[in-house]
């Protein structure tokens, strides 16, 4: 029988230093990897890792499921292999390498830049044995494990209860091989044998199979594949699968057994706080729980394979989920990295072939965003020909960047596509979204269209009664999210929406919103400790168990003309009570209740809200005379303490936008129509570009989607990009000669 002992400790070492006891998994950018700087270290580690004796009769194998970027594997000094690509299980054969006693593994990993995608991207890139590693032993009549890294047993179910099971045992000869196909309730539902071969198939025929229908019921069924010689058992694999049909019409969206399902729901980056990518089942386990509590039926796994036990998991529970490879940012036009794309994509759809919960393989990610080649093309068509190779059954996607026109090839090579789009947080504002994705439907009607990223900056200690774009406020956010499921509430069309992202991860070159290596734009934040006033924004619109969430809890202090409290909801109308008095009863409109100018007596003020039998959360408001600075993220983005410096409060305070006049808030493209403000503009961007060069664009470069975006984006943005070249006081000499002039 197969012996798996799982692998828990190992010395390590990094280049040049001595080797200490560590637990596996392991990453050695845990810490490094998430505090900013864009500084983490890449380079090569070593781990070397005592296994057991090997049992006479046996065969041994190593399995690791994930190992960044690239792993060679010595077993007692013999070289194994490499494996290059860091989320992908392998395993090596360690038989002939393997002694009486006394052996020493030895796995050298590095997560340097080579080429293996990705190699640039907005995230950590974590290095180490992160996953489980096993020690596997087998009699020498076994599934074969060195099949890409699978359990060489692959289930076709179709929605008619026709079942072929394609299985590839080794060392078989004179064996049996039996199926045996169980219910969700473990009852045998088939069994079938056949005589072994190197490549074994058999066709079952299940009545009425119970499907698999994403969250709503997620049934499963097991196949147990059995290697037999004289009635003894040699080898045992057991899969989940599940039968279940799925289409994409491009007026109607996702379909999944004969009913119209739209998918809304999240990414997800695997990383925690202090962990890296070295994270435990129970995190998975959280990751999972957190995203059915929000309501979503659909998971985008960004931006690489995922661990095994998290695809497990969302069989089980039902999400709907788009797997991709890691072919993203900047192409490597080398035949190594082209390699690389096949064999991460083939490792993808193999390892991952029986999840009923994987509808969809994602071929890439803003891979156009450093520009387009014929070599890229072809490499983005060769991936679709070899997922539709290895699994006709599911469907091809790729996220492309905002910037592809709505009428370039790439938008035709995958049988269905997303746009990754930042309307209202990079560029534009949030009422973009909707006349875009109108045009490109009206444009390409036969081209199913989903949006496979949008969000904003929310960090929790910034706070405003007024949220604007880039504010970073937890305010701007929740209006940003709301505006986005609105726009999707009125466009079936959309066959995925998926929002990025469900939770903060590292992204150690970041420094923005006054946050430093983080990508901040989760609805939950990086150790899932507190889930953000947005996070509820989605559960009103996505979950139907009765529900009310008071949002501004952390915006504490509240000026006069800064008490509207904002209430989402899927009840139809909300009572609001301060102070334990009711205050006003108001219908919900598109799942949110507004209660303006709510009067708050001085001091601290304790606010509910109710809907019949259902109560929202209690939180406690302070009312102030006037507004609290330590609210509000300077120009700039000084240090997280700048509101204790006078002089930076009075240069926050010197930044004014009136009503009816120019500013650096906004678009390029606005200040650039008119006379006055387009001959200030030029004059800027002259001495930018003479002055620093930093991150500034000749506008008369660039092609007319670039320039057409690059219109959208606000002055302030534009600034921002020239960092500390611009200083605070020069954009408030700006802001002043633009607040000058008339709209």
């Amino acid at each position: 029988m197969r012996i798996k002992t799982l692998l828990t400790q190992a010395l390590f070492a990094k280049e040049g230093e001595t080797f200490t006891q560590v637990a596996l998994p392991h990453t050695w950018n845990a810490l490094d990897g998430q505090d900013g700087g864009a500084d983490y270290w890449r380079g090569i580690g070593t781990y070397k890792i005592e296994l057991p004796n090997p049992t006479a009769g046996k065969k041994q194998y190593i399995e690791f499921q994930g190992a960044n970027h690239v792993a060679t594997v010595y077993c007692n000094g013999r070289e194994l292999g490499t494996h290059k690509g860091g989320f992908s299980t392998f395993r090596y054969d360690l038989t002939a390498a393997m002694l009486p006693e006394n052996n020493v593994l030895t796995v050298v990993v590095t997560n340097a830049k080579c080429d293996v995608y990705p190699q640039n991207a907005d995230f950590t890139f974590y290095g180490g044995l992160y996953r489980d590693a096993s020690f596997i032993e087998v009699a020498p009549a076994h599934f074969d494990l060195l099949k890409d890294g699978t359990d060489a047993v692959f289930v076709t179910p179709r929605i008619s209860g026709k079942t072929r099971v394609d299985l590839f045992p080794v060392g078989a000869e004179g064996c049996t091989v039996t199926v045996t196909l169980k219910d969700a309730e473990d009852n045998v539902v088939l069994t079938q044998s056949t005589a072994a071969q190197a490549h074994t198939v058999l066709k079952l025929d299940v009545a009425n199979p119970h499907l698999w229908h994403g969250v709503e019921d997620p049934y499963c069924y097991t196949c147990e594949a059995v290697i037999t010689k004289d009635d003894e058992v040699l080898d045992t694999v057991v899969v989940t699968y599940g039968y279940r049909g799925f289409h994409v019409d491009p007026n109607t969206g996702f379909w999944l057994n004969g009913k119209n399902v739209p998918l809304r729901g999240v990414s997800r980056h695997q990383d925690r706080k202090d962990k890296g990518w070295a994270i435990s089942k129970e995190d998975h386990a959280e990751d999972v729980a957190i995203i059915k509590e929000v309501g979503a039926n659909t998971i985008r796994l960004a931006h690489y394979q995922h661990d095994q036990y998290f695809y497990s998991l969302c069989d089980k529970t039902g999400f709907v989920l788009w797997a991709e490879i890691p072919f993203i940012s900047q192409f490597i036009p080398t035949k190594d990295a082209y390699d690389n794309t096949i064999s991460q994509m083939t490792e993808l759809v193999a390892q991952n072939y029986n999840h009923p919960s994987i509808c969809f393989w994602g071929i890439s990610n803003e891979i156009t965003i450093t520009g387009e080649s014929e070599g890229l093309y072809q490499n983005l068509c060769d991936l679709h020909a070899l997922c539709k190779k290895l699994d006709p059954s599911r469907l091809t996607t790729m996220a492309e960047v905002s910037m592809v026109p709505m009428t370039s090839e790439h938008v035709f090579i995958t049988d269905v596509l997303s746009y990754n789009h930042y309307f209202g947080w990079y560029v534009g504002e949030v009422e973009d979204n909707g006349p875009w994705l109108d045009k490109f439907h009206a444009l390409n009607p036969n081209r199913c269209l989903g949006v496979s990223e949008y969000g904003a900056e929310n960090i929790l200690k910034w706070h405003t009664a007024e949220p604007d774009n880039h504010d970073y406020t937890e305010e701007y956010a929740n209006y940003y999210h709301h505006e986005m499921l609105k726009t999707f509430a009125t466009r079936p069309y959309l066959w995925s929406t998926h929002v990025w992202n469900c939770f903060d991860f590292a992204a150690d070159a970041r420094n923005e919103g006054g946050v430093i290596g983080m990508n901040n734009k989760g609805l939950v934040t990086y150790d899932r400790k507190t889930k953000k006033d947005a996070f509820y924004v989605y559960k009103a619109y996505w979950t139907t168990e009765p529900m009310i969430h008071i949002a501004g809890g952390r915006f504490v202090d509240r000026a006069p003309e800064e008490r509207n409290i904002t209430v989402y909801t899927n009840c139809d109308e909300v009572t609001l009570m301060v102070n334990g008095t009711e205050v006003q009863t108001k219908k919900a409109v598109d799942h949110a209740v507004v209660f303006e100018n709510v009067a708050l007596a001085e001091g601290e003020n304790t606010i509910t809200a109710k809907s019949g039998d259902v109560t929202a959360n209690t939180i406690t408001l302070k009312a102030v005379a006037e507004h609290n600075y330590a609210y509000d993220l300077p120009e700039g983005n000084q240090g997280a303490n700048w509101f204790d410096d006078p002089a930076a409060v009075a240069a926050r305070k010197a930044f004014k936008y009136p009503k009816g006049y120019y500013s650096i808030k906004d678009k390029v493209g606005v200040l650039m129509s008119n006379p006055q403000t387009a001959a200030i503009l030029g004059g800027l961007l002259a001495q930018m570009r003479q002055g620093t060069g930093a991150g500034v664009v000749d506008m008369a470069q660039m092609g007319e989607e670039m320039a057409q975006f690059m219109n959208m984006m606000r002055l302030s943005d534009m600034l921002k990009m020239a960092g500390d070249k611009f200083p605070t006081e020069a954009k408030i000499a700006l802001n002043e000669a633009l607040t000058k002039i008339k709209k």
